[in-house]
C-alpha cells in the first residue's frame, strides 16, 4: 500500500499530524513574536495547520512549506486559498532533505515537527535547520521521547531501536550541545495522543466501511489495528511526544 495513501487515510481527522493539541500550537505562535516581514521555513509542512496559523497571525510573513506527500501538498494549497489568499506563501512537493536555501542563515523560522526521520534523527535536524535559521532566529522541532525504558517487544512491533529516540533531557541536550538555546518546550498530554491515535483508528474504520472493495483496505485494516495495539499495550505508557523550542544566538 502507497505510504502516502495510508497516511492520508489514517489522518483524514486530524487538524494536527501529530500529538499535540490547538490550544498548545496557538501557545507556540504567540511566544513567536515573528518580526515584520519574517521568513519562515517549514519541513514536512503536512496539512499545513502551523504555518498557516502563522500567516493568520502575522500577516507581514513569507513563508515556504515542504511536504513529501502529494496528499498534504493539495490539502495545503487549499488552505491557502480559502484562509488566507493574499499570504505570502508557497509550498513545494518534494524531500526536505533535498530543499536548499537560495542563501544560508536566511529564515528567522526554521520549523521541522514530526518528521526528524527526513534529516536521519533528531540532532542532524537540529544541526540541519540551525544551518538555515538566522542569527537570532527560532529552531522549532517536533520529536518523540522514551517516557521509560521500552519493552523489547514494543520495539519490534513499532520497527524501532531504543537508540531511536531520546529521552526528554536528551531531546533538549541535543540541541544545547550544537550551540542552540532552549527556550520553550510544549510537551504532549495522555488526552493529547489518546486523541491523535485513536482518530487514526476511527478515520480507518470509517474509509474501509466505505471502500469495502478498495484492493488495500484489508492491508490498511490489518496496519492499523497492529498500531493500535501496540499503542494501547506498550505505547501510551512509553513514549511521549515534545515540540522543543530552540533559538540561535550569535552571529
Amino acid at each position: 500500500m502507497d505510504m502516502w495513501k495510508f497516511f492520508d487515510i489514517t489522518h483524514r481527522e486530524h487538524i494536527l499530524c501529530n500529538p499535540m493539541s490547538l490550544e498548545k500550537l496557538d501557545q507556540l505562535i504567540t511566544l513567536l513574536r515573528l518580526k515584520h516581514g519574517a521568513r519562515v521555513l517549514e519541513i514536512a509542512t503536512g496539512k499545513g495547520e502551523f504555518i498557516i496559523r502563522l500567516a493568520e497571525r502575522y500577516r507581514q510573513m513569507t513563508g515556504t512549506g515542504i511536504d513529501f506527500s502529494p496528499y498534504c501538498i493539495a490539502e495545503v494549497r487549499k488552505k491557502h486559498q480559502t484562509r488566507v489568499p493574499d499570504a505570502q506563501l508557497s509550498f513545494l512537493e518534494m524531500d526536505g532533505a533535498d530543499y536548499q536555501p537560495s542563501q544560508p542563515e536566511s529564515f528567522d523560522l526554521v520549523a521541522c515537527i514530526g518528521a526528524s526521520w527526513i534529516y536521519g534523527g533528531h540532532k542532524e535536524t537540529l544541526k540541519a535547520l540551525k544551518e538555515m535559521a538566522a542569527p537570532g532566529g527560532w529552531v522549532v522541532v517536533g520529536e518523540p521521547y522514551w517516557r521509560q525504558e521500552p519493552d523489547p517487544a514494543y520495539l519490534e512491533a513499532i520497527g524501532e531501536q531504543r537508540s531511536s529516540f531520546g529521552t526528554h533531557y536528551e531531546n533538549t541536550a541535543a540541541g544545547l550541545d550544537l550551540g542552540l538555546e532552549l527556550v520553550y518546550t510544549l510537551v504532549s498530554s495522555q488526552d493529547d495522543w489518546d486523541r491523535y491515535e485513536g482518530l487514526q483508528w476511527y478515520a480507518a474504520s470509517e474509509w474501509a466501511e466505505r471502500h469495502p472493495h478498495d484492493p488495500d483496505a484489508g492491508e490498511l485494516l490489518q496496519r492499523v489495528r497492529a498500531n493500535r495495539a501496540s499503542y494501547l499495550q506498550w505505547g501510551r505508557d512509553t513514549l511521549g511526544w515534545s515540540i522543543y523550542v530552540f533559538k540561535k544566538v550569535g552571529g
